[in-house]
C-alpha cells in the first residue's frame, strides 16, 4: 500500500444532512439575529453572481462577527437549509390565504394557488436560484420535496373545504405528484428566463390540472356551509 495515499473516510448522507442543521435560537435576540443572517444569505443569493458564498461572506454581509454566524449555523448549506425553511414557511402561510375571487371550481383552485406561488417566488430570486438554481444542495432539496409534501397536505385541505372530495382517499398522494409536475416546468422556465414566465405558470396548471383529471371527476360539488369535512 502507497503510505502517500491518504484514504479518505466516507460521510454517509444521512450524516451530512446532520451537519447542515441550522441551530434553533432560544432567546428573542437570538431570534432577532437569525433573520438579520438569513436577510443577509438571501441578498447574496439574490444579487450576488459568485457562487462560493461562504459563512464569512454572510457575516460580512449582515455587519457581524463570525462566531456569531458560526453558533447558529455550523456550515454554509445550514444557512442555506434555513433560509430554505423560511421560504417554505411564507409558502405555505401564502397557500392557507382566502382566495378572491372564490374558485367555483377545482380546476381554478389549481390555476389560483399556482400562480400565487409563482409570484411569490419571482419576488424573491434568491428563492429561485435556491430551489432550481443548478448547484442546489442535496440538503435543501430534501427539504424542498419535504415542504411540497406538506404543500400537497394543505392544497388538500384547501379542497376538502371548498368541494365534497369525498371518496377521493389518495388525493394527497395525487397532489403531491402535481405539484412536481408543476415543480419540474417552473425549472424550466428558470433555466431558459431566470424566472417563472406567465406562459409556464399557465403551462404548469394546464399538465396538473390534466393528470388529476384521472382521478378526479370533472366537477366537484361545492361542500355545504356547516358540513362535516370527510377524508
Amino acid at each position: 500500500m502507497d503510505r502517500g495515499l491518504v484514504r479518505r473516510k466516507s460521510v454517509s448522507p444521512e450524516e451530512i444532512e446532520r451537519r447542515s442543521v441550522p441551530r434553533r435560537p432560544l432567546r428573542a435576540r437570538g431570534v432577532k439575529r437569525v433573520e438579520v443572517l438569513l436577510d443577509a444569505t438571501e441578498h447574496l443569493l439574490a444579487y450576488s453572481h459568485n457562487d462560493d458564498i461562504s459563512l464569512a461572506t454572510i457575516a460580512e454581509q449582515a455587519g457581524v462577527p463570525l462566531p456569531s454566524v458560526y453558533h447558529f449555523f455550523p456550515n454554509r448549506n445550514a444557512a442555506l437549509v434555513a433560509l430554505a425553511g423560511r421560504y417554505h414557511r411564507d409558502l405555505a402561510n401564502l397557500a392557507r390565504q382566502p382566495l378572491d375571487p372564490e374558485p367555483s371550481e377545482w380546476q381554478d383552485l389549481i390555476r389560483m394557488r399556482q400562480r400565487n406561488g409563482a409570484r411569490y417566488l419571482n419576488r424573491h430570486p434568491a428563492a429561485l436560484r435556491l430551489f432550481m438554481g443548478a448547484g442546489v444542495s442535496v440538503e435543501v432539496r430534501h427539504l424542498d420535496l419535504r415542504g411540497n409534501a406538506a404543500l400537497a397536505v394543505s392544497r388538500a385541505e384547501d379542497l376538502r373545504q371548498r368541494f365534497d372530495c369525498s371518496g377521493l382517499l389518495n388525493l394527497e398522494f395525487w397532489l403531491a405528484v402535481s405539484i412536481g409536475i408543476m415543480d419540474g416546468i417552473w425549472a424550466i422556465s428558470y433555466a431558459e428566463h431566470g424566472t417563472i414566465e406567465d406562459v409556464y405558470v399557465a403551462e404548469s396548471s394546464r399538465a396538473a390540472i390534466a393528470y388529476l383529471r384521472c382521478f378526479l371527476p370533472e366537477q366537484l360539488a361545492p361542500r355545504p356551509p356547516n358540513a362535516i369535512v370527510k377524508r
